[in-house]
C-alpha cells in the first residue's frame, strides 16, 4: 500500500545516518560486519542478498539525505 509518511527534521537525519551504517556495515568484511542470519532477520526471514540490501540502504539514505 502506497502512502506517505512525515517525520521530522531530526528523526529524518538520524535515519539517513541509521540506513548509511547498515549500508556500511552491510558492506564491509571482517569480524564487525552484519552476519547472514541478521540480514536474514532484518529482512523477516526472506532470502535477500546482502549486496542487493546494502545498495538499497545506501540509495534510500542519499535519497533522504538529499532531500533535507
Amino acid at each position: 500500500m502506497a502512502g506517505s509518511v512525515t517525520l521530522g527534521h531530526a528523526d529524518a537525519e538520524r535515519l539517513a545516518w541509521v540506513l548509511k551504517e547498515m549500508s556500511d556495515l552491510l558492506g564491509m568484511r571482517g569480524p564487525n560486519k552484519i552476519t547472514d542470519s541478521q540480514v536474514s532477520a532484518l529482512c523477516e526471514g526472506q532470502v535477500h542478498h546482502r549486496e542487493e540490501l546494502a545498495r538499497w540502504t545506501r540509495t534510500l539514505s542519499e535519497e533522504l539525505a538529499h532531500k533535507l
